[in-house]
């Protein structure tokens, strides 16, 4: 094939692509017009370009850079591909260990971080947003094989833990949440529970997860949705142990984990814990024994010595105006309802007898005695952890509310539209690993994932279609100065 530059009735030169067969001339290109010098060198140029792309034809001097030169009025914009956001996340998932596990499954995260969907939606984004291609069938064949990697899964979570946020395994926070399915059928594991999604006509699952006291997520397990969420503590962290091979353990869970059988297999496990307590549930001689020996002053604490451990009793000034504040209310409400039973309804401060409604005066009395003063239980001595210590370390269990606040917002867990078993866990393990990938974003960078999402937005790779020669180009978007520097945070090369 050769170039040919001939003279047109506009006296333009015309480029063309032609090739001689049988002593005549075929025209295999018409690449364009030309009225200048500078246009006709592009256009030669570009049938140059043409020649190497389609014929594989090798020229004396062969071109050192084919698709530079785009000309406008041959090119066409497609769309964009966001490469780069995806490229980081894979390289998270590299750093933490995840290389060899399939690339589905990393792939199927990445796209749950960056846009939350189906599974069979994610196949679609995943090519249109990052150029990735799978299969359906790829999918439904790996799908059953994924998700026996999550013991695998979580000791690399774990050690890349270790590594970067120093876990010893010696403090664990430990919290259940319950995610809510879009049908009203039930099963062996979706059940209705209590629902902390307001979706108590639609059933549930529970997952109990644990996290680092950075909130950096280290396992979960998942439990039918009728399950009292106090039961699930215990086969939790126990299945923990026995996985990770651990021998010294101190977890940290909200009151809704304590009773005394939970306690009796704590301390028989050798787990130490700190949980909080219901003081309201306390018998009469122990809330006697708080009111006689704290001192109402901020700040002060008492350690006494129970059937669940110790309980620790603290007294604040601040929460003393708030819960007088509210028992005053709820006490107003109770008034209310005696005056006019005909709109009666029960209340924490009322009591019936018969058909007559009065104040429960004994109930009023022993919660003006707990006004200002919150409880924790633990079996550590003193001699290890002192009274504040134990306070600080429960107040930090607000880190794992904040996981489920990304968990349920931030990557859509719920609600779950599948509804078999399988697909179920698979959803519960690619959400858990988005976690791990956003939590450690939010934690080395200082910003939400959410607004590392929207910066990395802004880094993109256009494709063009050269007309031409029918190929895509791509032209890459420069890094912003804010995004360079979350990467040098992230430890990522640029």
């Amino acid at each position: 094939m050769k170039i040919r530059v001939v003279k047109t009735a506009s006296k333009a030169n015309a480029v063309q692509v032609v090739r001689y067969h049988q002593n005549k001339r075929v025209i295999m290109r018409h690449v364009g017009s030309a009225h200048t010098e500078e246009t006709l060198k592009e256009l030669i140029q570009m049938a140059d370009e043409w020649i190497n792309d389609f014929t594989s034809q090798l020229s004396v001097f062969p071109a050192e850079n084919p698709n530079t030169l785009l000309h406008l009025s041959h090119s066409s914009f497609i769309g964009v591909k966001y490469r780069f956001f995806y490229q980081q996340i894979k390289t998270l998932q590299h750093q933490i260990g995840l290389e060899d596990i399939p690339a589905l499954l990393t792939d199927l995260v990445a796209i749950r971080i960056f846009e939350p969907a189906s599974k069979l939606r994610s196949l679609e984004l995943m090519e249109q947003f990052f150029g990735i291609i799978h299969s359906r069938k790829t999918y439904y064949k790996i799908a059953p094989k994924c998700i026996e990697l999550k013991v695998k899964i979580e000791q690399k979570i774990v050690e890349f833990a270790k590594t970067n946020y120093s876990f010893n395994y010696q403090l664990v926070f430990y919290d259940v949440t319950t995610l809510y399915f879009e049908t009203f059928e039930e099963d062996e594991l979706r059940k209705n529970g209590f629902s902390k999604d307001n979706k108590s006509q639609q059933p549930q699952i529970l997952i109990g997860l644990m996290v680092s006291k950075e909130g950096f997520p280290i396992a979960y397990e998942v439990f039918s949705g009728n399950t009292f969420e106090g039961h699930t503590i215990i086969p939790s962290i126990h299945k923990f142990i026995e996985n990770k091979k651990v021998k010294d353990l101190t977890v940290v869970a909200d009151a809704a984990m304590i009773s005394s059988d939970n306690v009796k297999q704590l301390i028989s496990n050798k787990i130490n814990y700190i949980v909080g307590a219901r003081l309201g549930n306390i018998s009469s001689s122990l809330l006697a024994t708080i009111d006689n020996s704290i001192t109402r002053e901020d700040g002060n604490s008492i350690r006494i010595k129970t059937d669940n451990g110790y309980l620790i009793c603290s007294y604040s000034a601040l929460r003393y105006r708030k819960d007088k504040y509210e028992m005053e209310k709820q006490i107003e409400k109770a008034r209310q309802v005696i005056e006019k039973p005909s709109k009666s309804k029960k209340l924490k401060f009322t009591q019936t007898d018969g058909l007559k409604i009065s104040l429960n005066q004994t109930l009023i009395d022993k919660t003006q005695k707990l006004l200002g003063i919150k409880g924790y239980y633990t079996n550590l001595e003193i001699s290890v952890a002192d009274n504040s210590t134990i306070i600080k370390r429960y107040h930090e269990l607000y880190r794992i509310e904040q996981a489920f606040r990304i968990s349920k917002n931030d990557l859509q867990t719920r609600p779950i539209f599948h509804f078999k078993e399988q697909p179920i866990k698979l959803h519960i393990l690619i959400c858990f690993m988005a976690l791990v990938i956003s939590k450690h974003i939010e934690l080395k960078t200082g910003i939400s994932i959410r607004k590392f999402i929207d910066e990395s937005r802004k880094i993109v790779d256009g494709e063009i279609l050269n007309q031409i020669t029918d190929k895509i180009v791509t032209i890459n978007a420069k890094q912003t100065p804010k995004m360079k520097e979350l990467i040098s945070k992230l430890n990522v090369p640029h």
